[in-house]
């Protein structure tokens, strides 16, 4: 009896979220499916059947270079990852390790700057870019997305060194180990697994943020959120190109997010089981 309820209970959790996990994909399934119609069955309706042209893509390609932005989101979205993990590890271990009374309160208050809507900030942040020449400039948002996602590297990485023993890194300074040898030699192969899943993520939040993408680049430093983007026209949405565009601009974050699902769950989930 036990064990046909255990059943019927696993088979319930496994529909389930076969059910959600199709919800999620929907889009990205009916996106590719759009792509691949002319205009006219673009707009014509809701369809899941698509005439096989790859017309809009050859459109895209042509009329914008799809290396240029896939370029530029390659370096915004590592070079802000690295950045931000430079600044983030010796922070998280300083509030890990050696907390204060008011540790708390700021990591809080990082957070809560996460909440802020980012409209406010635009004409400020507008201008310090314009007075510092920063302005469609690959070091300027590089700079911008580590600013942003820095309060979520912060808070995961001092999450996953709160989960390491302070007896390992005691035991490394009665040996001699200075303060970077301390968090390059000791800490930060220990938290490996927790290091990369921040770092993937931080790459997944770069590639996708298109708020301040769009409103600080215009050609240069314009990375696949631009080029999505620049598909809305006065003239309407093309549903098809735009479609297409997309595609084009979602696939290889997608195609990295599953080659690397085992080492973001497995980061995600470090310290989890004692």
């Amino acid at each position: 009896m036990a064990r046909a309820v255990t059943t019927r209970h696993k088979v319930t959790a496994t529909v389930f979220a076969w059910i959600v996990a199709l919800i999620i994909f929907f889009p990205i399934l009916y996106t590719l499916v759009t792509s691949l119609k002319t205009e006219p069955e673009a707009i014509a309706g809701f369809s899941l059947i698509p005439s096989g042209t790859f017309e809009n893509y050859i459109t895209v390609q042509t009329r914008s270079d799809y290396l240029k932005p896939f370029t530029n989101s390659v370096i915004l979205s590592v070079g802000s990852t690295i950045l931000a993990l430079i600044i983030a590890i010796p922070s998280a271990w300083a509030m890990a390790f050696s907390p204060t009374k008011r540790t708390k309160d700021i990591l809080m208050w990082m957070l809560s700057t996460k909440m802020m809507p980012a409209v406010a900030v635009l004409v400020p942040i507008y201008l310090l870019f314009r007075d510092f020449g920063l302005l469609d400039s690959r070091i300027g948002l590089t700079v911008m997305l580590t600013l942003i996602n820095l309060p979520i590297v912060v808070w995961m990485l001092y999450t996953y060194f709160r989960e390491i023993p302070g007896e390992i890194l005691e035991a490394a300074r009665m040996d001699g180990a200075g303060l970077w040898q301390e968090i390059v030699y000791v800490l930060t192969p220990m938290a490996v697994p927790g290091i990369a899943s921040t770092l993937l993520l931080n790459i997944i939040l770069a590639w996708n943020e298109s708020f301040w993408t769009i409103r600080l680049t215009t050609t240069n430093a314009a990375p696949l959120t631009a080029f999505i983007a620049s598909f809305s026209s006065p003239q309407g949405l093309f549903w098809a190109k735009l479609s297409a565009a997309s595609t084009m601009a979602i696939a290889p974050i997608l195609i990295l997010g599953w080659f690397s699902q085992k080492q973001l769950v497995r980061g995600l989930t470090f310290g989890a089981v004692k």
